[in-house]
């Protein structure tokens, strides 16, 4: 092996860097989409939807804050499961995690599309995004569709930023993020404004009065729930930069701890105030536009560049989508890079590019997958996600319990407090929301079940090649060191 292929990631990213990688997929596209759909299934308790969610997520993250203290390697969940399961538990962990993050990324580029193009009919630069024809890609005489164009540009810039740098990508989620949680706030403040106002639509807690409407009774925040976990995933993208972050095994608890926090208070003001300006049922009806109408109907019109309330929560959407989707670039590729490092893929993919210093086929290796999902249902596509990353976060509390009793001495700069009970807890409420959403897909989403399986399938059936490729390798190379045995000589 070459001095190239040992190198180790540069750690380029500060505190503020890995907190913002959490947060900028936590605080993506799913405050804007997923709020209507959680007020037409739960009605205003869409608000204790969002808040649990928030608690049983925090479960999860104390397990991966001890994980990371103790096991500071890339990779997040997988990283964890590597040193604790056998290997092909270890494998699937991985496999699961690196399709969920890139499905997730398909989602995000195709959200970021509509949202664009939104914001470009806002300012009169295009038709409106359902208007807007194919593109016709040259010499091939194509006809793409928009939205697919758009996806595909901003997936291959932002692998271009990862390819080249570590530090930028950092650097760039930072800015973005901050942006796109100031339009959040300024959305919040106006909403607490109205209040009173006396207008067409004002904030009042008259909206929440019942909290559950007959209708959907109090059982309908357990489907919610499942389906708008998603968006409370994002803290674990931190741990898969673990090696590329400055003081690991205290700024990595540190980070997970600020991007739940901050997420969890986010999310429960802007929901507050999109279901006490609008009301759940009209709410629920606006769909993904939910809270850009909610903006619309209370913030100040003829603002100069900001034009109205709607256009700068499509702003503030286009800022969410592009964090998300660089976050999770970032994320599946480092699942990919440990998978590959660790001899569970392909060893090219777990090697340091000698010029950037980034996982470079790991990048682009994800990106293909990630570009290709885009062909996937998009409700399918998020129902997946989900699930993988339920039954992901499943499998982590199990391996913090597991690591305490394998290695009880071990070094762990931050430890759970009060365990077993966060974990256990985890493994309990996690589980019970995966049973939920299993559930519900087989009544809703059977495609999405069998394209899951499917996945796995393609992995087991991956995992016995690569093995049978290694076998292959290494008795090659024990063929190659027997020692030859020297002919006699005459004398």
């Amino acid at each position: 092996m070459s001095s190239h292929d040992q190198r180790t990631p540069e750690a380029e990213l500060t505190l503020l860097d890995a907190t913002m990688i959490g947060m900028g997929a936590m605080i993506g596209a799913g405050i804007f989409v997923l709020t209507g759909l959680a007020a037409e299934i739960s009605g205003p308790a869409a608000l204790l939807v969002f808040l649990l969610n928030g608690v049983v997520t925090a479960f999860t993250g104390l397990s991966y804050a001890e994980l990371a203290s103790a096991i500071p390697k890339s990779g997040g969940g997988y990283a964890f499961v590597r040193e604790i399961f056998d290997d092909f538990g270890s494998f699937i962990m991985g496999w699961m995690l690196w399709f969920a993050y890139m499905i997730a990324g398909a989602l995000y580029a195709l959200g970021f599309a509509p949202n664009f193009l939104e914001l470009l009919h806002v300012y009169g630069v295009v038709a409106p995004p359902d208007q807007v024809g194919a593109v016709v890609i040259p010499l091939l005489g194509i006809g793409v569709p928009a939205k697919f164009v758009l996806a595909f540009v901003a997936v291959a810039g932002l692998v271009a930023l990862n390819a080249a740098s570590t530090a930028a990508s950092g650097s760039a989620e930072t800015a973005f993020t901050i942006i796109k949680v100031s339009i959040l706030v300024v959305f919040v403040a106006f909403g607490f404004f109205s209040a009173g106002g006396g207008g067409e639509t004002s904030f009042t807690f008259q909206n929440f009065d019942p909290l559950f409407p007959e209708s959907a009774g109090a059982f309908s925040i357990l489907p919610a729930m499942g389906l708008t976990f998603i968006a409370f995933e994002g803290y674990d993208l931190i741990t898969t930069v673990t090696e590329e972050v400055e003081n690991p095994r205290e700024n990595i608890p540190k980070a997970i701890f600020l991007s739940l926090g901050a997420t969890v208070l986010v999310y429960l003001l802007v929901v507050t105030v999109a279901i006490g300006t609008l009301g759940a049922e009209e709410l629920a009806a606006a769909g993904e536009a939910g809270i850009a109408a909610a903006a619309t109907s209370f913030m100040p019109t003829g603002v100069p560049l900001i034009q109205n309330g709607g256009a700068l929560i499509v702003f503030g959407a286009v800022f969410s989508t592009i964090t998300a989707l660089n976050a999770v670039v970032i994320a599946s590729s480092r699942v990919a890079f440990s998978m590959g490092r660790e001899g569970q893929l392909l060893p090219s993919i777990g090697r340091i590019h000698y010029r950037f210093g980034t996982p470079f086929v790991a990048v682009l290796l994800s990106a293909v997958v990630m570009l290709g999902s885009v062909v996937l249902p998009t409700q399918s596509a998020g129902n997946m996600s989900s699930l993988f990353f339920l039954l992901s976060f499943i499998v982590v509390n199990v391996a913090v319990i597991r690591l305490r009793r394998k290695r009880p001495n071990m070094n762990r700069p931050y430890e759970i407090p009060y365990y077993p009970v966060p974990p256990i807890l985890g493994i309990v409420l996690n589980s019970v929301l995966a049973v939920v959403l299993i559930g519900f897909l087989v009544q809703t989403d059977l495609l999405a079940l069998l394209l899951s399986a499917g996945w796995l399938v393609v992995g087991g059936v991956m995992y016995v090649a690569l093995n049978r490729y290694r076998a292959r390798g290494d008795d090659a190379d024990s063929t190659a060191e027997q020692p030859t045995v020297d002919e006699p000589t005459e004398e």
